[in-house]
């Protein structure tokens, strides 16, 4: 996988993990990059910070923080206006709390490559986890706008978790049915359709959007909790008991295993 496909992957499930909490198995967001090392524009200068982009992103991957901050910051270092080498700063440092300094990466990614629906997924995230809605929504919106971004929908997700978070259910729901109309079989907006519905009322359209994502994503322990609520409101019981016995198994120091014992 390419540099800039693998920081859109990693950035994609960082970015769903501290929305949603889940097990997802997210689609990677695709390739392409721009002039200034970003990842929005066909004609890409090829930099020599790339290879650290690159390392960086995989040891992140596999949890190895101390290697990856090492690669992101010879990435910058080599080449101070490599947007993807910014952006994984952003993410380390916002991986372990040092939330102003995430920022400052974020936005000097952005600066430099103003196009790079990556960069702006990011900084959009970044800006909802602070608490700045409205201003997650216009990175996000800009986002959308490159005719380039191989996979629209990972944004517009972001935009509905926002939007939930807001309080806005209602834009929410929007943001989650546009992701999938474009991408029918994206697990973190099925389950979060699900979730809405639940809330809702609507438990059979819940029971729908949640067996579509048990189509494409592994059990977490809140699809396991929404499927024993849901069949419980459908007066299924057998099949409440098959989505508890798998939340006792699979997920037994969970907060959801407690809700369930409270049941």
């Amino acid at each position: 996988m390419n540099t800039p496909s693998r920081i859109g992957l990693l950035l994609l499930l960082l970015a769903l993990a501290g929305c949603q909490g889940g097990n997802l198995r997210p689609d990677a967001e695709g390739s392409g990059s721009d002039r200034t090392g970003g990842l929005g524009d066909p004609v890409r200068r090829v930099s020599p910070g790339d290879v650290y982009v690159e390392l960086g992103t995989a040891y992140l991957a596999e949890g190895r923080i101390n290697e990856a901050f090492k690669n992101a910051r010879k990435a910058v270092l080599i080449d101070p206006r490599l947007a993807a080498g910014h952006t994984l700063l952003g993410v380390l440092h916002q991986r372990l709390g040092q939330m102003a300094e995430a920022g400052k990466h974020f936005e000097r990614a952005v600066e430099l490559a103003p196009q790079d629906p990556y960069a702006l997924n990011a900084l959009g995230s970044f800006r909802c986890a602070q608490g700045d809605h409205g201003e997650a929504d216009r990175y996000f919106r800009r986002a959308l706008e490159n005719p380039l971004y191989p996979t629209p929908w990972v944004a517009l997700h972001n935009a509905g978790s926002c939007g939930e978070k807001s309080g806005d259910l209602e834009k929410a729901e929007s943001d989650y049915r546009a992701a999938l109309r474009l991408n029918p079989r994206f697990a973190p907006s099925l389950l979060r359709m699900a979730e809405l519905s639940y809330s809702g009322d609507n438990y059979l359209s819940a029971r729908a959007y949640l067996q579509r994502y048990l189509a494409e994503a592994p059990h977490s322990a809140e699809s396991l909790w929404l499927g024993v609520r849901t069949e419980r409101q459908l007066g299924d019981m057998q099949q409440m008991s098959v989505y508890a016995d798998k939340l006792r198994a699979q997920f037994p120091d969970s907060e959801q295993v407690r809700y369930l014992e409270a049941l």
